[in-house]
């Protein structure tokens, strides 16, 4: 990395030295940083570099060595944008930019060996709740049984049943009913319920009977009415 450093002020404004080596700063012919200024000293100080970064070290100049406007007795680090001063002599601090490479390796993902892989604990109050929030069993029907069952296999049925062509049982005896208990009349139980009369409304006789007397009145006139008709049909004749 190559730190730089910017005259602000004076006869030097704007010129650039760059830091990519320990290097001396003062007014003597072999200084590597030449400050041909009274009030600069022969060997004013000395810039270092250690771990990438940039430090000042006074050396016991006449007019001292200023860091952001302080005087300094021990070996300083310098930031970015800071004021270094060697006398009445100003220069501004350049950090180098990063590479491509360190800008990378600082936002690089640390490979999956490093990252903790223990598991996600979970807590014991949730464990306990997932335990014990089962769903209720339900127990089967007599039906669902015997459809997971199925029918049994001729060979697992009793081996004396004989079967005839057809595929039905042979020698097969037939139960014999259960004996009726003492004091039931079977007679009794099989006889039918007596029919209930059901009576008529008065109102609903009467207009039976006047519709059978009309019909019977009706039924007279259409007879003396057949005989009249015949009566005449004779005489005129």
């Amino acid at each position: 990395m190559t730190w730089k450093i910017q005259s602000i002020n004076g006869e030097l404004t704007d010129k650039e030295f760059s830091i990519d080596r320990d290097m001396l700063i003062g007014r003597h012919q072999d200084a590597d940083i030449l400050l041909p200024f009274a009030d600069v000293s022969r060997r004013h100080a000395a810039l270092l570099l250690k771990d990438q970064g940039l430090w000042v070290q006074d050396l016991k100049s006449s007019n001292g060595t200023f860091v952001n406007d302080v005087r300094i007795e021990h070996d300083t680090l310098l930031k970015d944008s800071d004021i270094l001063q060697f006398a009445g002599q100003k220069f501004s601090v350049l950090q180098p930019a990063k590479t491509v490479e360190e800008i990378e390796a600082a936002t690089a993902i640390p490979p999956v060996s490093t990252i903790d892989s223990d598991p996600i604990q979970q807590p014991s109050e949730a464990i306990a709740v997932s335990e014990t929030a089962q769903e209720p069993v339900q127990e089967k029907t007599v039906a669902e049984k015997m459809l997971e069952q199925g029918m049994p296999d001729l060979k697992e049925r009793d081996r004396s049943v004989q079967l005839a062509k057809d595929g039905m049982p042979q020698n097969v005896g037939i139960p014999k009913p259960a004996p009726i208990p003492e004091g039931v009349d079977v007679k009794s139980a099989l006889k039918q319920p007596e029919s209930c009369e059901v009576e008529i409304p008065a109102t609903c006789a009467e207009k039976e009977l006047e519709t059978q007397k009309n019909a019977s009145v009706g039924l007279f006139s259409l007879i003396a009415l057949i005989i009249v008709a015949i009566i005449a049909w004779l005489i005129f004749k």
